[in-house]
């Protein structure tokens, strides 16, 4: 490091977003022993695994995946506030980059057409300021030669957060949440891959295949950083 660096992490040390302790310099999000035990689901390029086993009958799905298992309270949760709620769209990039390096030597990524980031409708994105989703798909496209399409999806309604709602009510605050732009037609015979931070009840996910099965001859994957099982 040099005397910039230096004195940069000394007035503002990187915390690890886990456990909050300072980061060594070749750490990054969290530190090792936090990383290393994080929840992972196994799921990887796993065809038929249970994720995707979910959405059978639903929408015309190809495969599904997701990295970590996700709790209320757990470790995951912590890194996904931070990728949410703190302005941390760095944290979502390099997650996204993982979630590439994990999955590419799988295959998971071949015969992708585009990658779709869950959009957030105009009022929260303006809050917000960014949609976490779409930088994770940034991450994986530095890894993955696949193009982000955020043209052809929109949400229609500011709806209420999912957070505390059981499965019938997020199923109830998502139905009908997503509609297609005229665009959607370039899609007709393509593969896409829906890409989102957290997957619980799949109500979400499944309301953006709902609207996209309207395209003819799309098939529909989902890749999620975390997952509630």
């Amino acid at each position: 490091m040099n005397v910039w660096t230096d004195v940069k992490e000394l007035f503002f040390p990187r915390l690890c977003l886990v456990c909050g302790k300072k980061m060594l310099p070749e750490e990054d999000v969290a530190c090792f022993p936090c990383m290393s035990a994080l929840p992972r689901t196994g799921l990887l390029h796993t065809q038929g695994n249970e994720m995707e086993k979910l959405f059978w009958g639903r929408f015309p799905i190809e495969r599904a995946s997701s990295l970590f298992f996700y709790s209320r309270e757990g470790k995951v949760a912590r890194i996904l506030a931070g990728m949410k709620y703190r302005g941390r769209k760095d944290v979502c990039f390099k997650m996204g980059e993982m979630l590439a390096g994990e999955l590419l030597p799988a295959g998971f990524f071949e015969g992708v057409d585009c990658l779709i980031p869950v959009p957030l409708h105009p009022k929260r994105l303006r809050k917000r300021g960014y949609n976490q989703s779409e930088w994770l798909a940034k991450g994986i496209v530095s890894q993955a030669d696949i193009p982000i399409r955020t043209d052809v999806l929109y949400r229609v309604r500011n709806n209420e957060t999912q957070t505390r709602k059981s499965a019938f009510e997020r199923r109830a605050n998502a139905e009908h949440l997503f509609g297609l732009a005229p665009c959607s037609d370039e899609l007709k015979g393509c593969h896409v891959m829906l890409v989102d931070d957290v997957m619980t009840t799949g109500a979400t996910i499944e309301a953006c295949g709902e609207a996209l099965s309207a395209v003819d001859g799309i098939r529909i994957s989902v890749l999620t950083l975390a997952w509630t099982k």
